[in-house]
């Protein structure tokens, strides 16, 4: 199955000996395609879960979006009625805490861990030894996008709908704990976000300082 794949595409699976959790799962992977881009301004990264809630068929959008100019393009996932209450909930408690956590104007919802991003403005983010991300899990999602805004010029969201009836297993999301840790992992990703927003402006000069805006469209 994966040769139909290579024949079209490049395909690498990155496997490890031991778990190592979302987070740094998706930092190994966005680390690796900096390595192997020689035009990060041009070039971009897809970070999308491969448990089907995501539907490629919505990457022609990002990739529109990209080639328009953004820096940084956010799915935001749409709630559906016919997820379990708990997880409904949860979705909407993590898209206002994480939301304002992030703190980029006009993406509502950066939970959901569909999001591209021109691989330059994850350099500044990357190319520092050792781990990044505090947070894992729908936060490191939320404190990855605000993080990298920082470096961004333009922001643009694309509205998904995600497909929970294709996954192999049902959610496992508790709501009651999971909105504990939610109001946790928010400080702790308003602080890292305040904390990489105030580096970048202190690099910078104020005539060539990023915007953290979005986009129109």
């Amino acid at each position: 199955m994966l040769d139909l794949y290579a024949k079209v595409s490049p395909l690498t699976i990155q496997a490890e000996r031991q778990q190592q959790g979302y987070a740094r799962t998706v930092e190994t992977l966005l680390r690796q395609a900096l390595e192997l881009s020689d035009r990060p301004k041009r070039d971009a990264a897809v970070v999308m879960h491969g448990d089907f809630a995501h539907d490629p068929a919505y990457l022609a959008d990002f990739v529109r979006k990209l080639d328009s100019g953004a820096d940084i393009v956010v799915g935001e996932g749409t709630i559906d009625p016919e997820w379990q209450r708990g997880y409904r909930w949860a979705r909407r408690w993590s898209a206002y805490l994480l939301g304002k956590s992030a703190g980029i104007a006009g993406v509502n919802d950066p939970t959901a861990g569909f999001t591209a991003y021109r691989l330059q403005t994850l350099k500044p983010l990357l190319d520092r030894p050792g781990p990044i991300l505090i947070s894992d899990g729908w936060p490191a999602n939320a404190e990855l996008v605000g993080r990298a805004a920082a470096y961004a010029r333009r922001i643009e969201t694309v509205p998904i709908r995600e497909r929970h009836d294709l996954k192999g297993r049902g959610t496992r999301v508790v709501p009651w704990p999971m909105a504990k840790s939610l109001w946790s992992a928010s400080r702790a990703v308003r602080k890292a976000v305040i904390s990489e927003v105030a580096g970048a402006s202190a690099a910078t000069s104020p005539r060539n300082r990023p915007t953290r805006e979005k986009g129109s469209g």
